[in-house]
């Protein structure tokens, strides 16, 4: 039984860095052009080169999306991005539209072509189309369940299997949705999704205007569009089994705090049922760790039969979120039992703050101390990213994060 790829979102270089030392095995990011994210930060080529020289240096593998649906104006510098890319040495692209897949064919042959979950791979027959195409890794199409999945590996066994198990779901067949463009005139297939689904929708009559009438479902359907979130943690035998060779988390655009959270609760989850599959049990504690980060409702997608109505959110589009990302751990001076840490929101001394860290274990406690710059004490650390010094009770190291539950 050969353990899946624990995949990340690297929405910025300090995220990637955050999702490599946090345990994932592969990470996934877009460039200034080409990708489905065109409002994350992204990594211009400077960037991106630092990004996979560190994700190689530490044994990841670093996948480039390159997946928009392309207009013929998108076409005319692809090819040299597309060598820049091989340059650099990532691991793979992530393409959907049968132009560019022809065109990265004759431009970068030996580089490795992960088909997008844009391409909508929903059986096994198309699944062999595209590995005749020279595909090496289907992402499959949010909407299978976990039968339909073992049936396409049952035809295909030597087809990688890449499948989103984490993160915000999508309205439209996983992604092509022209509501943004029509509403917002932002079009999410090249990258500028406006999240049209996630408003809050009323009714007016057309001869009683201004008077909004709400929006329901009933049994002949729904008007309403926001998803819960996905989330599979306690399922991870179960896509396992189905032979999936790749779990993916989405969220490029999401947070550090959100990325290293998420990435290293799967990591431990997924290698505590490697290490014993015959007695594993899904830890309480870290299914509790995805409630701290900000998320709308979970639920489990299409991995067990359709979700209808139980997969919506019709009260509201606000997220969840029970506790604040404060601080990140610079430098850890063992000597002084003190750590340089760079603030990122609002805390105080007396706050209960607890440190999680990529290797050493969690703790709380209560901020006695803690001094800025000039090491003047100080009471509180209201400016974002600044510089402090707090007294820890045990030791830290770099890129420990600081959390404590909102107030």
């Amino acid at each position: 039984m050969q353990k899946p790829e624990l995949l990340a979102p690297a929405g910025d270089l300090e995220k990637l860095k955050m999702a490599v030392l946090y345990g994932a095995d592969a990470v996934y990011m877009g460039g200034t052009k080409y990708g489905l994210r065109a409002f994350a930060n992204n990594f211009n080529l400077g960037q991106m080169e630092e990004g996979i020289n560190f994700a190689h240096q530490h044994g990841v593998k670093v996948y480039v999306t390159v997946n928009i649906i392309p207009h013929n104006e998108d076409l005319v510098d692809l090819p040299n991005y597309l060598k820049l890319l091989s340059k650099l040495r990532v691991d793979a692209i992530i393409v959907s539209d049968p132009g560019v897949i022809r065109i990265a064919k004759e431009t970068v042959p030996d580089l490795p072509l992960h088909l997008s979950t844009q391409a909508n791979c929903t059986n096994w027959a198309a699944a062999k189309f595209w590995a005749d195409q020279g595909i090496s890794r289907i992402i499959l199409a949010r909407e299978l369940s976990l039968k339909e999945i073992k049936e396409i590996r049952s035809k295909l066994p030597d087809i990688q299997l890449e499948t989103f198990v984490h993160g915000a779901m999508c309205i439209s067949y996983s992604g092509r949705c022209l509501l943004s463009n029509y509403l917002a005139g932002r079009d999410a297939n090249r990258g500028e999704c406006a999240q049209a689904c996630r408003w809050n929708y009323r009714l007016m009559e057309e001869k009683r205007p201004g008077e909004y009438l709400p929006v329901f479902e009933d049994e002949r359907g729904t008007y309403i569009f926001n998803s819960k979130d996905l989330n599979m943690l306690e399922y991870i035998p179960q896509l396992v089994r189905a032979g999936i060779n790749s779990f993916k988390i989405e969220g490029r655009m999401k947070s550090v705090y959100y990325v290293a959270t998420v990435v290293r609760a799967y990591r431990q989850c997924l290698d505590a049922y490697f290490n014993d599959p015959d007695n594993y049990k899904p830890d309480p504690e870290l299914i509790e760790e995805l409630n701290k980060v900000s998320h709308r409702e979970y639920f489990t997608g299409f991995f067990f039969g359709k979700p209808g109505s139980e997969g919506q959110i019709y009260q509201t589009s606000s997220y969840i979120r029970s506790h604040d990302f404060v601080g990140l751990v610079k430098e850890y001076l063992p000597d002084k039992k003190m750590a340089i840490v760079e603030q990122r929101n609002r805390f105080k001394v007396l706050d209960e703050i607890e440190f999680v860290s990529p290797n050493l274990p969690s703790f709380k406690q209560i901020i006695k101390r803690m001094w800025n710059e000039e090491k003047e004490l100080i009471a509180e650390a209201p400016h974002p990213q600044q510089i402090l010094i707090i007294e820890v009770d045990n030791p830290v190291e770099p890129y420990t994060m600081l959390r404590k539950r909102k107030e």
